[in-house]
């Protein structure tokens, strides 16, 4: 299930959203011209739990970088092409609405907490990793919990891969970003955090920072589950 669009408009043009998604991209584009360096430098400047726990530094040509620091600079590298399109998908979809819902400046902090919060998070259960982690997913995984939050009842459209058809329909938030979560916490519980592959850990984490932070850090005039306060499977 892959979502494509929402129905949810917004007041406010979405800078941060878009100045996120653009300077991605542009790091994306340098990353694929380092051709044989890819892999030293992702290793280089990745954010990896035992430099952080061991208080040490690591160095990118004459920059020392702090291990805290490369948490930060570790969300906007990513490793494939596959990798960033899809968080920028995710990003693009619900990243307007919540900044629209806590404003620019309230957003920027969210998605760079978020992002520490999943980076700790994973880190927390394997502190000795080696691994470098990279990608925006943490923090884009604060933003859908601020989303389900606040708008538990808008209507996602999403596409179901069937073989070569791909068949769309709408469905609220709450069931795309709850189904969502759901795999999280499955693939986090089953999968072991010290190996190579996708951090399912980071997400779980990125996901409960935003539930803490959306009420903290939204406008008021955004209140919690929608206009109407009823659950989430009414219409």
């Amino acid at each position: 299930m892959i979502p494509i669009s929402d129905d949810n408009p917004v007041k406010i043009t979405p800078i941060v959203t878009w100045a996120i998604i653009a300077l991605c991209v542009m790091v994306y584009l340098w990353e694929r011209q380092l051709g044989h360096d890819l892999d030293r430098t992702i290793d280089t400047l990745g954010f990896k739990p035992d430099m952080l726990f061991a208080n040490r530094h690591r160095v990118a040509g004459f920059i020392a970088v702090p291990a805290f620091t490369a948490i930060v600079i570790s969300m906007f590298l990513h490793g494939s092409t596959l990798h960033i399109a899809g968080n920028m998908l995710y990003l693009w979809i619900f990243g307007n609405n919540v900044e629209d819902a806590m404003g620019h400046l309230r957003f920027i902090l969210f998605y760079l907490v978020c992002g520490v919060a999943a980076a700790l998070s994973l880190a927390w259960m394997d502190p000795g990793s080696k691994l470098p982690i990279i990608g925006a997913s943490g923090a884009i995984s604060g933003v859908l919990a601020g989303y389900v939050l606040l708008f538990p009842r808008a209507k996602v459209t999403v596409i179901v891969p069937l073989g070569i058809i791909f068949f769309p329909f709408a469905i609220s938030a709450f069931w795309v970003v709850g189904l969502w979560f759901v795999l999280q916490i499955i693939s986090a519980a089953i999968t072991d955090p010290g190996r190579p592959g996708v951090a399912w850990g980071a997400h779980v984490g990125g996901f409960l920072a935003g539930l803490v932070l959306t009420p903290l850090l939204k406008s008021s005039n955004f209140p919690l589950f929608g206009p109407v306060r009823r659950g989430p499977w009414n219409r």
